[in-house]
């Protein structure tokens, strides 16, 4: 496996584009690895104001960086064909050679229902995703080698085609999932896993299910990336930090999937019955940076080996120094 890489997660619900790319940038130049950018159409809360396309984003943050980047997580689903979706991967890793990753997921209302289509259930949104990583994997494969592709699915149609604009080698596309079935269908057919924090034994029944689909494909799961965001709130005293996470991020206080929820003005109503209780056990919020330190190491002691921090407050360059002083040189693999 390889070592471990702390990198920054820019939220595009929080920020405005040229701040999340300055924000980026410093954070790079206090340590962190590379950078996971948010792919909304809209905030979670309308508190939190912004929404930029996240191309555009990362592309201006691949000319001011030298890490690695990639949306986490985009839907080829619903917006997206997922030829388009390829195309926007492609073209970024031949830019920036050897730096783009692509993740996916299942997609969620929010973002996704804007286009008007029906909304289904969970077990067809896997299905549309791992369709939709079918496409892109062909187009990804016969593109390299100069040919074309089409593809007749259940959900999707491609006509014969391939992608122009192609690096030499095609990003690695890694798949955002919280559930063990997805997880082992992801280790059977990409290259590497995306999950946000949980309680240990949810994480290590996901590795379990990935491990699995990997061996089932005659892959080794040692080798494949296991990634990891994890939203926490730090600010120099206990009482701003809280307050951050009441105001900023209550979606992080809701212990219920969000996934059908259509309108950031929903979510503003239901932020209202929110707790600081409701954050036990789903995020962190402390003025110590060694509290924070001890549990972001115990996800890393999981079997991590890629981990993007995002502060949920806007205070984010005094925490980047902070974490960059006080935390990212003691967590090791």
């Amino acid at each position: 496996m390889s070592d471990l890489q702390v990198g920054y997660a820019a939220m595009l619900e929080q920020f405005a584009p040229m701040e999340a790319v300055a924000l980026s940038e410093y954070a790079e130049s206090r340590g962190f690895s590379g950078v996971m950018a948010a792919d909304h159409f809209q905030p979670w809360v309308p508190q939190q104001g912004q929404s930029a396309f996240v191309w555009n984003v990362l592309t201006a943050i691949g000319e001011r960086t030298t890490g690695d980047m990639g949306p986490g997580v985009t839907a080829p689903t619903f917006r997206w064909h997922p030829a388009m979706v390829a195309q926007a991967s492609a073209t970024l890793a031949a830019m920036y050679p050897g730096r783009h990753w692509l993740g996916l997921g299942a997609g969620e209302a929010l973002n996704e229902h804007i286009v008007g289509q029906y909304w289904p259930e969970p077990p067809e949104r896997i299905n549309r995703m791992f369709e939709a990583i079918d496409i892109i994997k062909k187009l990804f494969d016969a593109s390299i080698a100069g040919k074309d592709v089409k593809h007749q699915g259940t959900f999707y149609r491609l006509e014969t085609t391939r992608l122009w604009t192609m690096p030499e080698v095609a990003p690695p596309i890694y798949v955002a999932t919280a559930g063990p079935v997805a997880a082992r269908r992801a280790g059977r057919e990409v290259d590497g896993l995306i999950t946000v924090g949980a309680p240990k034994e949810k994480i290590a029944h996901l590795f379990s299910r990935f491990e699995q689909g990997a061996r089932e494909a005659g892959k080794d799961p040692d080798s494949m990336p296991r990634i990891l965001q994890l939203h926490m709130s730090w600010a120099p005293t206990y009482e701003e930090a809280l307050q951050n996470a009441m105001v900023e991020w209550p979606n992080g206080g809701m212990k219920f999937p969000k996934a059908d929820i259509r309108s950031p003005f929903e979510l503003e109503q239901i932020a209202k019955m929110v707790r600081p209780e409701d954050f036990e056990g789903r995020m962190v919020i402390s003025e110590d940076p060694d509290v924070h330190r001890e549990y972001i190491q115990g996800f890393v002691d999981l079997g991590f080996d890629r981990v993007y921090l995002h502060n949920v407050g806007r205070n984010q360059r005094e925490w980047i120094d902070t974490f960059a002083a006080d935390v990212l040189p003691k967590l090791h693999r």
